[in-house]
Parts: C-alpha cells; sequence; structure tokens
C-alpha cells in the first residue's frame, strides 16, 4: 500500500490517536501542552525585553551599555540623560552594575542596580522595571531563586509584558515549588512570544507534568469513589481468559445449566473443590479436599451472590458482598477469592490503595492457589505501573511468568503496560506470546496490530503503518465481529488520510458495539479532522455522552475543543468532570495537566489583556 499521494513521509502521520490529539483539534503540538493555543497577534511594542539580555552594541557615546538591555518602550528617558538628575545618577548606577554583571562580579552589580533603584523618581516605572528585572538577573546568576521571585514580581507589577522577567519568575518559581505560579507566568510567556519559543515551551511542558502529578497525587487522597461504566467493567473482565473468579462464575453457570436440562433441583456445591484452595486447618497440601469452615450458607449469601452478580452485569454491590464473606469468622473457603475479587473491584473504583492493601495481603497468603497468584500479581504488576512503579510492577509480571509461564493473560497484560509505557517493541512480543499460548483470544491480535501502529506513528514509518494496516487487515478476517478492532484500525486509516474508509470502519463498529461511547468519541475526532467542521464532532460527543454519562474520554475531548473555541471556562468545567471519573493516576496527571494549561491561559488572557481566540473560525 502506496502512502497517500502529495503527502510526506512525515505528514502521513498527522493523525488523533491520544498522543496525537492536539493535531486533530487545531492546537499547537508542543510536546505535551496539548492545550494551549497560538496568539500571534500581540504587538512587539507591547513587550519590553530584559535590560540584560537584548542590548544593542555599545555606541561611541555610550562605552558602558546593559550587556541584557533592550531599547525602552517609545516616550522614555533617553539613557545620555543628565548625570546631574536623579534619572540621570540611576542610569549611570545601572550602567556600572551592568559593566560587573558582565565581569562576573555579580555581588558588585547587585549593589549598583539597588542604588540605581534608590535614587530613580517614581514616576520613571519603566527604567524601575529594568533595573528590578536587572537586579533578578543577578540574584538568579548567585543562585538565589527566592531574591530572584520577589525581584521580578516587583518588575512585572510596573509593566505587566514584561517577558524576561515573567521567564526568570517562572525559572525561579519552579525551583522553589510554586508550580501553579510558574506554569501562569511560562503561559504568558508563550503567548507574549507567540508560541515560537522552543525552550520556553518545554518549559511549560515540563510545569504542566509536574503540576499534573502533584494534583492528581493529592486529589486521589479524597476521590470519592464511583462505579465506572458497565461497558468498562464487562471489556476489562473480557481481558481475563483464566480469571479464577470468573471460572467460578462460568462453573456455576454451567451447572445450573445442567441442573435445568436435567430437571433436578439445585444442590449446594459449597464442599466441592473448585480450585486447590486449602482451607483454614487443613495440612497444607494443595491436592488435598478442602473442608468448609463456617455455615454455607452464609457463604453462598455473600461471595456466590457477588459471583452471581459479575455474571448478570450487575456490578454495585459486589464490593460489599465481598468484604462480608471475608469477615466471616473463621474464614470461608472462598475467602481468597473474594479476597482477589475485592481488591480488583477496589482497582476499578480508583481506590488504589485499598486495592493494593487486599493483594499485599493475599500474596503473602501461605499455600495460595497458582492461579489466584498469577491473578493477582497481575492486577497489582498493573497498579504499580499506574502509580508509576515501574519496576516494582514489571517484577510483579516477571514473577507472574516464572509460576505460569504458559499463562496468556500474563503476555496480554503486561503487553498493555508496555504499551502505556511506550516500550512498543516489548509489548508486541508480548502479545506475539499470548496468541501463541491462545490462539483463539481475539483482543491480544487487535492489541498488537495496534502496538505495530503505535510503532509506525513514533518513527514516522510510512513503511512500518502500511504493515499495521496489513495487521489490522488480517486480524478483521479471523475476527471479523470485533467492534474494537474495527475501532482501531479505523484510526489506522486516518493517520493515511483515508478517512471515507475509516468512517466506515467506525460506524461498523458502533452498529456492533452500540453501548461503547468511546467509539463515538473517536469518530467525532475523524470527522473534526476530515470536515473542519466543529457542528457533528461536537454532536457525536454529546451523543457519547448521553449515551455513557461516565465515559471520561468525552468530557476530556469536548474540553480540548472548548480550549480551541476560547471558552476556557466551559473547557475547565469539562475536564473536572473527567477527573472525577478517572480512575488511574496517569489518566488523572494527565487530565490536570489539560485542566491547569486551560486555567493558565484564562488567567494569563486577563492579565495581559488579551482577548482569547478561537481556532474554529465557523464558530
Amino acid at each position: 500500500m502506496a502512502p497517500v499521494e502529495g503527502r510526506t513521509e512525515s505528514s502521513v502521520f498527522e493523525g488523533w490517536e491520544k498522543w496525537q490529539i492536539a493535531l486533530a483539534v487545531g492546537a499547537p503540538v508542543c510536546l505535551g501542552l496539548a492545550g494551549l493555543w497560538y496568539y500571534t497577534k500581540v504587538k512587539k511594542s507591547d513587550q519590553t525585553g530584559d535590560d540584560l539580555s537584548k542590548a544593542k552594541p555599545p555606541s561611541a557615546k555610550e562605552k558602558v551599555k546593559s550587556p541584557d538591555a533592550s531599547k525602552v518602550a517609545s516616550g522614555s528617558q533617553k539613557e545620555n540623560e543628565s548625570k546631574d538628575t536623579p534619572l540621570g545618577k540611576a542610569q549611570e548606577f545601572k550602567n556600572i552594575g551592568n559593566k560587573n554583571f558582565k565581569q562576573g562580579k555579580y555581588d558588585e552589580a547587585i549593589k549598583c542596580y539597588t542604588q540605581a533603584l534608590e535614587v530613580c523618581p517614581p514616576e520613571n516605572k519603566t527604567e524601575i522595571s529594568t533595573f528590578y528585572a536587572n537586579r533578578a538577573a543577578a540574584y538568579e546568576k548567585l543562585k538565589d531563586p527566592k531574591q530572584v521571585l520577589e525581584n521580578c514580581t516587583e518588575a512585572i507589577k510596573l509593566n505587566g509584558k514584561y517577558t524576561k522577567a515573567l521567564s526568570r519568575r517562572a525559572n525561579a518559581a519552579e525551583q522553589l515549588g510554586e508550580l501553579q505560579l510558574s506554569l501562569e507566568d511560562v503561559t504568558a510567556v508563550c503567548i507574549l512570544e507567540g508560541f515560537q519559543n522552543q525552550s520556553t515551551l518545554q518549559m511549560a511542558d515540563r510545569v504542566l507534568k509536574n503540576l499534573g502529578k502533584s494534583k492528581a497525587k493529592e486529589a486521589l487522597k479524597n476521590k470519592k469513589t464511583g462505579m465506572p461504566s458497565k461497558h468498562f467493567m464487562k471489556s476489562y473482565f473480557a481481558s481475563f481468559t483464566k480469571d479464577p473468579v470468573q471460572e467460578m462464575f462460568k462453573k456455576n453457570k454451567t451447572e445450573k445449566q445442567e441442573e435445568k436440562e436435567s430437571n433436578l433441583p439445585e444442590q449446594s456445591n459449597e464442599e466441592e473443590k473448585i480450585l486447590n484452595i486449602p482451607a483454614p486447618g487443613d495440612s497444607g497440601d494443595s491436592s488435598s479436599t478442602s473442608v468448609v469452615n463456617g455455615d454455607p450458607e452464609i457463604s453462598k449469601s455473600n461471595f456466590m451472590k457477588a459471583v452471581e452478580k459479575l455474571e448478570a452485569g450487575d456490578y454495585e454491590g459486589v464490593l460489599s458482598l465481598c468484604r462480608k464473606e471475608i469477615d466471616v469468622s473463621p474464614p470461608t473457603h472462598y475467602c481468597q477469592l473474594a479476597l482477589l475479587l475485592r481488591g480488583t473491584m477496589f482497582c476499578l473504583t480508583a481506590q488504589s490503595d485499598q486495592a493494593q492493601l487486599d493483594l499485599d495481603q493475599l500474596l503473602s497468603t501461605e499455600q495460595l492457589d497458582k492461579k489466584i497468584k498469577v491473578n493477582a500479581l497481575i492486577k497489582r504488576g498493573s497498579l504499580f505501573i499506574s502509580k508509576e512503579q515501574q519496576t516494582d510492577g514489571l517484577a510483579d509480571f516477571a514473577h507472574a511468568v516464572r509460576l505460569d509461564p504458559k499463562n496468556s493473560d500474563i503476555y496480554h497484560h503486561r503487553g498493555h503496560q508496555n504499551i502505556q509505557l511506550d516500550r512498543l517493541e516489548d509489548a508486541i512480543k508480548d502479545f506475539e506470546s499470548s496468541i501463541e499460548l491462545n490462539p483463539d483470544f481475539p483482543n491480544s491480535y487487535i492489541q498488537k496490530s495496534y502496538a505495530e501502529h503505535r510503532r509506525a506513528a513514533a518513527e514516522q514509518s510510512t513503511m512500518k503503518l502500511e504493515k499495521a494496516i496489513k495487521s489490522y487487515e488480517d486480524t478483521l478476517k479471523r475476527f471479523p465481529d470485533n467492534a474494537d478492532g474495527h475501532a482501531l484500525y479505523a484510526q489506522a486509516l486516518c493517520d493515511l488520510g483515508r478517512f471515507d474508509d475509516a468512517d466506515n470502519e467506525f460506524e461498523t463498529a458502533i452498529k456492533l458495539e452500540p453501548d461503547n461511547a468511546n467509539t463515538l468519541v473517536h469518530r467525532a475526532l475523524l470527522k473534526l479532522q476530515w470536515k473542519h467542521n466543529i457542528e457533528e464532532p461536537v454532536a457525536l460527543i454529546k451523543q457519547a455522552i448521553d449515551l455513557d454519562d461516565k465515559c471520561e474520554y468525552a468530557y476530556e475531548i469536548l474540553g480540548t475543543i472548548e480550549v480551541q473555541r476560547g471558552d476556557m471556562v466551559n473547557a475547565v468545567n469539562l475536564f473536572e468532570k473527567a477527573i472525577d471519573l478517572c480512575r488511574t493516576e496517569n489518566e488523572m496527571s494527565h487530565l490536570f495537566s489539560l485542566l491547569h494549561a486551560a486555567k493558565a491561559q484564562l488567567q494569563a488572557a486577563q492579565t495581559l489583556g488579551i482577548p482569547l481566540p478561537a481556532s474554529f473560525s465557523q464558530m
């Protein structure tokens, strides 16, 4: 399959995967700073440079000139002001300070700038602002961020569009851990520079990420618990083929069906050994038959009831039923499974600390059944990675492989985590292992194609993108009714500019899985990139929210679009809704970055007196 005619190797990849959303909504691509907007109409006359960075070479009449100076705004006093006037004396102190600065005598330079401030008439605000900025530059050389911040603040009070002072204060605030102030200042600098300075954009990206991480950690401590959408829950449990809890309800379902067909009364199977779980008081021989301790009816009314809820897709109440099972004294035959299920539900409801406690407790149990142990290691490993504890997470997966190297679930879920970590080659190898062990499981084929797609995009390789396209096509021939396969294939087609074909694939995915709100959001992004019209994409996203009001992705993308419309207030509200719904620290960190990018732009625009522009001319 040849590259799209008229498109260069790199432009083929102007797609809209989550890692490239900024391109779809028209935002500038500046690392992780997807939310920032262009504003290139700031007049140069509105900006004043730092007196220590943009100086013109000294003229014959001015032997000592600021090593960092730019011309002050029109109307200011001239440099050759008589030395007999207060302003002239102030300028002379400044010039001497600049000379000391050039020679690396920063303490002496500070003294001179201080003298300039002491004698300068208060009405000369531009000059006073410059003296403060110069003194801040000297303190910066002495690595004193507190003094840099204080002096830049005074400079900015007198000149709100002083780019160098804003930039220096942003750096100092970052060093002092005042990330919100740093972000507001660096955002203002981005606007004043028209988003053209790469180092400023990199700083903004760094500050946003760090702020997002700190806010996410803080928010998770007080996060209200909530159940994700039923579609998300169903998809999560479907990603395991060797989950001991699901094996339980599959067996339960089979037995019920057999009883129904034989027209026999339902009988209790509480004493049947479904898994090799030694009951409390056993000899520890995992091959022996367990004896149920406690009232079997209690066990059935708690854990088995939770299993029946899972089977029916009714997830509310599962946590409380597991708790009741775990609290039975002495422990029942199903205590370990209840602990595994409760830990899983804690993971899914963004209660990561409680999830880890359950999984840690389970994994410390002696004579733990191998199936339970491997499943718990997969889930704890994924939890560790979501909390940016990569080493611990990968160690859990490696432990699981040593215990049961033929368990395809380990490789499938480690492959998924490797995608999140951008370890794409490792992800592809993991999915290949999963496919080899479980050739009838479509999810691994689809995720392998997706990892190949991600690799092609990262390497800007048309050849590898075509390989990924072929991989999707082969997968869909084998599993034509898999909705995720059609949706991900559509995204790859979009990267090749085959928008009609991509839209058809999305339409197929929606027909196959009409309860998946994410597919509607993806189709909206396609329409946005393809048609460059805002109305239909926004309508699709709102339709997704009506279908599933817990669709975090819909709020995130709609918020990003509102940023491009210039409606920062609505964008902030939408990002906050997405944050309330997200389940992991990584997701929350990303969303907080978007939220604070929007807030910073709103604040900067108000401070600078600049109207918020809209990127969509239709609006």
